[in-house]
C-alpha cells in the first residue's frame, strides 16, 4: 500500500494500537485521535504520530482530525459491558453518526470499522457468517454496536461513503487488557467459574486481526463489505481457561454452577450495583454468562473467498507467544475490570 494519510479514532485502545503500530510500520502518515490529557499521548508523539485531542462526541472535532485523511479505521467506542446507556448512546452511537458525516463531507476515500461477532446475536443452531441479519442480545454493548453499524450501511448506501466493516470474535494478544488478564486474574484469585460445559471460543490473535484490516483497507472488493475474522478454529473456553492457567503456574479451575444460577446471580448483583450506585464491574454480568456460556459457530470463508485471506498467524503459535508476554506484566493491576 502507498503511504497514506491514516486517522485512527481509539488509537491507544487494544485493536486500535496494533493498527497504529502497522501503519507506522507500513510508513504510512499516522493521526491519531485521542482523548484531551491521554497518557499515551507523550509516547505516540515520540513515535512520530501527530495527536489530535479530542472527543468523539464532538462533532466539529471529528470533521477538523478527519480532515486531509485518505483512510479512517474507526475503534473509538465504549469497550465493555458494564457502563450507563447514556454513554453507549454518546460514544458508539453518536461518535458513529460523527465519524460517518465527517468521512462523507471530508471525501475519505476509505473508512474501516471495527465491529464484532456479536452483532450476529446468539444462534447455536447454524453456523453464522456475514449474511446473517443482525440481531440483537438485550445486552448495551452487542446491541449498540448493532445501532452503529445501522448507521455506517446508511451512509454507505445514501451518500456512497466507501465503508468496510471487520467483526472480531474473541480478540486476544499482547498488550490485551480486557480479556486475557481477566481471566488470568481469575484464575490466579480461585473467582473463575464455569456455568455450561464444552462452551465455544472463537480465538482471534490481534495480529491476524490487523492484518485483514490492512487488507480491508486498500482492497475496493471490500468496499460495503464485512468481514468475520478469528485464528480460523475454536477452542473449548474450558480448555482455552487451562492454557491459561498453566501458563500462571496455576491448577487449572474445574468448578462449574448451573447456567441459570450463573445467569440469576449476575441478574442480582446487577440490580444491586445499580441501587447501591457502585462505579465498579460486578464479578458476573448477564452478558458475560451469555457470551462465556454459548457454542456459537462463525465461518471465516468470505474473507477466504472474496480477498483470499488466511489467518497469517497459527492459534497454536498466537497463543504461545500470548502467554509469553503475560508473564511479563503484573496481571493485577494490567486487567482492566
Amino acid at each position: 500500500m502507498a503511504k497514506k494519510n491514516v486517522l485512527i479514532t481509539g488509537a491507544t485502545g487494544f485493536i486500535g494500537g496494533h493498527i497504529l503500530d502497522e501503519n507506522l510500520v507500513r510508513g504510512n502518515r499516522v493521526r491519531a485521535f485521542v482523548l484531551p490529557g491521554d497518557p499515551a499521548i507523550e509516547s505516540l508523539k515520540k513515535r512520530k504520530v501527530e495527536v489530535f485531542e479530542g472527543d468523539i462526541t464532538d462533532y466539529r472535532a471529528v470533521r477538523e482530525a478527519v480532515r486531509g485523511m485518505k483512510i479512517v479505521f474507526h475503534c473509538a467506542a465504549v469497550v465493555t459491558d458494564w457502563a450507563p446507556r447514556s454513554l453507549f448512546e454518546r460514544v458508539t452511537l453518536g461518535g458513529a453518526e460523527n465519524i460517518c458525516r465527517a468521512c462523507s463531507e471530508e471525501k475519505v476515500d476509505r473508512l474501516v470499522d471495527i465491529s464484532t461477532n456479536d452483532v450476529f446475536g446468539m444462534d447455536e443452531k447454524n453456523v453464522m457468517d456475514e449474511s446473517f441479519p443482525l440481531r440483537p442480545w438485550g445486552e448495551p454493548y452487542p446491541d449498540f454496536k448493532i445501532k452503529s453499524e445501522q448507521i455506517m450501511w446508511r451512509y454507505h448506501r445514501e451518500k456512497g461513503l466507501r465503508v468496510s466493516m471487520v467483526y472480531p470474535c474473541w480478540v486476544y494478544g499482547r498488550n490485551d487488557r480486557t480479556f486475557v488478564p481477566l481471566l488470568a486474574d481469575a484464575i490466579i484469585k480461585g473467582d473463575l467459574i464455569f456455568w455450561r460445559k464444552n462452551v465455544l471460543v472463537w480465538p482471534a490473535y490481534v495480529l491476524n486481526v490487523v492484518d485483514l484490516v490492512m487488507l480491508i483497507a486498500q482492497d475496493d472488493r471490500a468496499i460495503g463489505r464485512g468481514y468475520l475474522v478469528h485464528d480460523g478454529e475454536s477452542d473449548t473456553f474450558q480448555n482455552f481457561c487451562a492454557h491459561i492457567a498453566r501458563a500462571v503456574g496455576c491448577e487449572p479451575i474445574k468448578t462449574h454452577i448451573p447456567y441459570f444460577a450463573a445467569y440469576a446471580a449476575a441478574f442480582v448483583m446487577e440490580g444491586l450495583w445499580k441501587i447501591l450506585g457502585k462505579k465498579t464491574r460486578p464479578l458476573l454480568t448477564t452478558y458475560t454468562v451469555k457470551n462465556l456460556g454459548s457454542r456459537f459457530r462463525f465461518s471465516i470463508d468470505r474473507a477466504k473467498r472474496e480477498l483470499g485471506w488466511t489467518p497469517k498467524y497459527s492459534y497454536k503459535d498466537a497463543f504461545a507467544e500470548t502467554m509469553e508476554w503475560l508473564k511479563t506484566v503484573d496481571i493485577e493491576s494490567y486487567a482492566q475490570k
